[in-house]
């Protein structure tokens, strides 16, 4: 009877803790708000930070828009070529990679290379206690560790995306001309006559909040890292999982926002 009980109850104590650690969550980010505006501002760590993640990635974000690029191109020819729209590929590639595929893919690409070390940085800091040792010089270490972490993959992203959007396009352009031999003339004016400023704005803003984000939930679980080694890999799988699965939630409101405001 007691297993009957304890089995009945624990997903309602699992959902406890779920919204237990989510408000602590909330409110460490709530005080962590001022100290992006409290100086000294870290330009010089944070500089160091865009190169490991920004740069860092630069190649692995290359490599995946290409090949974005490629089946994309691949995929629609196979749907618009048995109605004879082929010419209609470009701006639909164009707004599809702009709009989701590369501010998503750009995003989860993050994630498994740069918020998944940053975790991994800032947990091994916090069980060897070096988090603790810059606390007692004085040196607030959520301004010295966090701040420029968060500020350099927010700006990061929106730059990494652009990249991605231009790749996958021109990816796209080559295969779908010179291997699908669509025209292209209609190609590019399909881009050019349907093209709004929204198309690639509202990709840029995606990428910033999901910059933001994954970046704030990745700094969070490697700050309060516990259990030594093993404590370390945990973090880095939660904050994997859990980056990925804000980007996606986020991206859903994100889009549905957007299409209330005819944007």
């Amino acid at each position: 009877m007691q297993r009957i009980f304890y089995y009945l109850g624990l997903p309602f104590v699992q959902f406890y803790r779920s919204l237990e650690g989510f408000g602590a969550f909330l409110i460490f980010e709530l005080k962590l708000l001022p100290l992006f505006f409290k100086p000294p501002y870290r330009i010089k760590e944070t500089l160091q930070q865009m190169e490991i993640i920004g740069v860092g990635s630069l190649f692995v974000i290359s490599l995946t828009a290409i090949f974005t690029g490629l089946v994309e191109a691949i995929q629609l020819y196979h749907g618009f070529h048995k109605f004879g729209a082929e010419e209609f590929m470009g701006y639909t590639i164009f707004v599809s990679i702009s709009k989701e595929l590369g501010p998503v893919f750009g995003a989860l690409m993050l994630i498994s290379r740069a918020i998944s070390a940053m975790t991994a940085e800032l947990g091994t800091m916090r069980v060897t206690e070096q988090i603790d040792a810059i606390d007692t010089l004085a040196v607030d270490s959520k301004k010295y560790l966090i701040i420029p972490r968060v500020v350099a993959t927010t700006i990061s992203t929106p730059l990494l995306v652009i990249v991605f959007v231009f790749l996958g396009n021109l990816a796209a352009y080559l295969i779908s001309v010179y291997a699908l031999g669509v025209n292209p003339t209609s190609y590019k004016n399909t881009i050019t006559t349907y093209l709004e400023f929204s198309d690639i704005g509202t990709g840029l803003i995606k990428a910033v909040v999901f910059g933001y984000l994954m970046s704030i939930i990745g700094t969070y679980i490697g700050y309060f890292t516990r259990g030594g080694a093993r404590g370390v890999g945990l973090s880095t799988t939660k904050a994997v999982v859990y980056s990925a699965m804000t980007v996606f939630a986020a991206n859903y409101f994100l889009s549905t926002l957007f299409l209330f405001l005819d944007w």
